[in-house]
């Protein structure tokens, strides 16, 4: 049996823009709710000849252009991008719900889809119903769907509304019931939307964990995000659309480290020529932020072995105040991971003249994930206490593990998970192998001994 779960040669999206031509043909879950309801209302609903829509001359965009990837079996893949990137459009093309303008994909089993609320139920049926057709558009018996029913009522917590039209649902409980459908009924391909936001805090947890089965059963995932936690968690590979495009496809933690430094425009270094527009106020404001090396030289990319340099330059233009600087550091996450504070002897708990200063906080090298940091920076006085000057995106960096670059590392494989990665001494004790009973002994050793 091949490897191989999907894969996506050469696939192109073009949609109109402009007038437009809404097809009249009902889609293929709309003819199956209504032969559940009624025959005589399937055979309405049958267009006599069935024809495409027309094509409009007007312009034209491209949604999706030269799209190419594999997935394996039973991989993880994370899919992130911007607004507008393509991505659900992708999804639904994968999905079976729209074809693709060119190029062509490839599916080896199953496919289950969560996408936007409101996708894949027929909103007159109610949520048991609606179990039994997602289960019959999959292709399973109606016994395999009867063994899975309490498991999926009890996970998505709708039992007392599941014999009730799912048009009466909240957003909340229609999300609930639909990953649950589409996680429990064993689908080689399992393909969710951003639609998991729409979930309290504690079902999102609840999702997570059971995707995190559905992987270890070794099936397929493919995930859209913009969760960039969940996707870190979840998946070892990510895809980068943009513009319709994939423009990196990589390991997960790595390609959204890329994407989040890109996307949220930060740079290693941040200045502030002008005073009259530098956070601060009359007793002192920022002039330079910047990331450093062991050179002084600014850089947007540290080597995990390398300590790195945070360098503020500030202005106290009204004399005699005790100032602390500090810098607060934020993961890919939105996670503030740790602050540091100048605590230094030199200036501590004594005023400052009115002077430029350089003050520089040293991070040391092995105690740094891997991944994306933003920086916060700013001053504040101890007595009273009072933030007097501070910007929250001030700069940015990426931390790099170059494992071919330690021969010792390098027989490490993988990332280990965490926002801090030290590198801490281990000690190990062995007793004497003559002290140890040897397993006959331990075997034929009366008790009590």
């Amino acid at each position: 049996m091949s490897d191989l779960a999907v894969r996506v040669q050469g696939l192109g999206k073009r949609y109109t823009i402009g007038t437009s031509h809404k097809s009249t043909q009902p889609m293929l879950r709309e003819v199956l709710a209504d032969a559940l309801g009624s025959p005589i209302a399937l055979l309405r609903r049958l267009p006599h000849r069935w024809h495409p829509a027309p094509v409009s001359q007007d312009s034209h965009i491209w949604a999706l252009r030269g799209v190419s990837f594999d997935v394996t079996r039973g991989e993880v893949v994370g899919i992130i991008g911007p607004n507008g990137a393509g991505k659900s459009t992708l999804l639904k093309i994968l999905s079976r719900i729209t074809e693709p303008t060119e190029g062509r994909v490839e599916i080896h089993g199953r496919v289950a889809s969560l996408l936007e609320v409101g996708t894949g139920f027929h909103p007159e049926l109610t949520g048991r119903e609606n179990i039994y057709l997602s289960g019959a558009l999959l292709g399973m018996r109606k016994t395999e769907i009867d063994r899975k029913l309490d498991e999926i009522v009890d996970f998505s917590g709708v039992a007392k509304f599941i014999d009730t039209p799912v048009k009466h649902y909240s957003s909340g409980m229609y999300v609930r019931l639909a990953f649950s459908v589409a996680a429990h009924l064993e689908p080689a391909v399992l393909i969710v939307d951003e639609v998991l936001a729409v979930g309290d805090v504690a079902f999102q947890r609840k999702c997570l964990a059971k995707m995190e089965d559905v992987h270890q059963q070794g099936r397929t995932i493919l995930l859209v995000s913009h969760n960039v936690a969940a996707v870190t968690r979840l998946c070892q590979r990510a895809l980068l659309i943009s513009d319709g495009m994939v423009q990196r496809d990589g390991p997960a933690r790595q390609i959204v480290s890329t994407y989040l430094l890109s996307s949220l425009n930060y740079s290693a270094q941040r200045s502030w020529p002008d005073p009259a527009v530098a956070p601060g106020n009359h007793i002192a404001r920022l002039r330079r932020v910047r990331v450093k090396d062991d050179n002084g030289l600014t850089t947007e990319t540290v080597d995990i072995r390398q300590r790195v340099g945070i360098e503020m330059v500030y202005d106290v233009l009204l004399p005699g105040h005790v100032l602390v600087p500090y810098c607060e550091f934020f993961n890919e996450n939105g996670l503030c991971i740790f602050v540091s504070r100048d605590l230094e002897p030199d200036w501590r708990d004594r005023p400052r003249p009115a002077a430029t200063f350089t003050s520089t906080a040293w991070i040391p090298g092995n105690f740094l994930a891997e991944g994306s940091l933003q920086l916060g920076a700013g001053l504040l006085s101890n007595d009273p206490y009072v933030v007097l000057l501070h910007h929250r995106d001030a700069v940015g960096f990426r931390v790099v593990d170059r494992l071919d670059s330690d021969p010792a590392g390098a027989r490490v494989h993988g990332p280990l998970a965490g926002v801090v990665k030290p590198r801490l001494t281990w000690t190990t004790e062995s007793l004497a192998a003559q002290t140890l009973p040897s397993p006959i002994e331990r075997l034929t050793r009366p008790a009590g001994m």
